[in-house]
């Protein structure tokens, strides 16, 4: 199983190494030319989602990205990844890949202070899974065919539409593997 995990900026380190540690092999994609690589899943990593944007574009990678998620690429957004698929984005015009029907509020927690970490279930993945919110978005709202996994003070922070799996926090940078365990069962299905 072979996994990109975009690497235009953002922490996507973090990723790789939770996925080679589950046996996963993994490659980053930074420019065009990576697209010719054959990849089973696609990991887009936290980090700000105004300059990945931004150089998704510049680099030639968003429009082939964008129509393999909608071909049913398996892909796992954290943080900045969840806002780069959102359909909306509230307050806020700019609609990037588009693919999520969601709306994503942006830095809802606050800034940098407004850090936090917590505990909760997280439906189909596990019993209370360690997670970490920084500078993190939460999603207002979620269309009826979006699967909502979690939500913490009442905010909707985990979800699963089709190929998609969305998520406020950072699952990688704690010490449980399960989030992206259930990412590559996730890859292993459509391979199926």
């Amino acid at each position: 199983m072979t996994i990109a995990v975009l690497a235009v900026q953002g922490a996507f380190i973090e990723h790789e190494k939770k996925l080679q540690a589950l046996g996963a092999d993994v490659f980053e994609i930074r420019q065009a030319k990576d697209l010719e690589r054959h990849f089973d899943g696609l990991v887009l990593p936290g980090g700000e989602s105004t300059v990945q944007g931004k150089l998704l574009r510049e680099l030639g990678l968003f429009e082939a990205l964008r129509d393999k998620i909608r071909a049913g690429l398996p892909v796992m957004a954290t943080c900045a990844g969840l806002i780069l698929l959102a359909e909306h984005i509230a307050d806020d015009p700019t609609v990037h890949f588009g693919t999520l029907p969601v709306t994503v509020k942006r830095n809802a927690y606050g800034r940098q202070l407004g850090s936090f970490q917590c505990t909760a279930d997280v439906e189909e993945i596990g019993k209370q899974l360690p997670l970490t919110f920084i500078r993190a978005p939460y999603i207002e709202k979620a269309e009826d065919a979006v699967k909502v996994l979690t939500r913490v003070d009442g905010n909707i922070v985990a979800v699963r539409y089709e190929n998609q799996l969305g998520m406020s926090f950072h699952p990688e940078v704690t010490e449980d593997n399960r989030v992206h365990a259930y990412f590559l069962q996730m890859c292993e299905q459509k391979l199926s």
